[in-house]
């Protein structure tokens, strides 16, 4: 398993990070390895990614969903072995870091090459710093769901 972690701060606070978040169909966005998500419903969503031209979907539930603090998921079904949290912790009234951690199981050469050679980090920061330049360049999230999920 290929595991990913990267932080990065933001100039907007806390629960304005949160709340973008939150609006899982928007990560296209910002996240380049995302096509599409689609929200079934509050804890289940439909992933297509693209990694280096292999397009994979799955579905996941979200696990464990806190305001303000985490958002954490993993996939139930589909092509990806894939699991994440998103931590969100307030620096000032105004900043915040987010951090970011991704579980994944590469299959075949290209993605396990990739993994290999930090590919899949640098894209991960890469994407970090895009979520940062969204938010910070809107000041205002798309939308945000404030419900608490345990054990999805």
């Amino acid at each position: 398993m290929q595991t990913i972690t990267e932080s990065i701060d933001v100039d907007v606070p806390v629960a304005t990070a949160y709340n973008q978040w939150t609006q899982f169909e928007d990560f296209p966005e910002f996240l380049s390895f995302v096509d599409s998500i689609t929200q079934l419903d509050d804890v289940q969503l439909h992933w297509r990614v693209n990694i280096d031209g292999v397009v994979r979907e799955f579905d996941a539930r979200i696990t464990e969903q806190h305001p303000d603090k985490r958002v954490a998921w993993n996939s139930i079904s589909g092509d990806a072995n894939h699991a994440g949290v998103v931590t969100f912790h307030k620096l000032t009234d105004t900043s915040c870091r987010v951090t970011v951690q991704l579980d994944w199981e590469p299959e075949g050469f290209v993605e396990k090459v990739g993994a290999a050679l930090g590919v899949d980090d640098r894209s991960v920061k890469k994407d970090l710093k895009k979520f940062k330049e969204f938010i910070e360049s809107r000041s205002v999230e798309t939308g945000a769901w404030r419900g608490e999920v345990d054990n999805g």
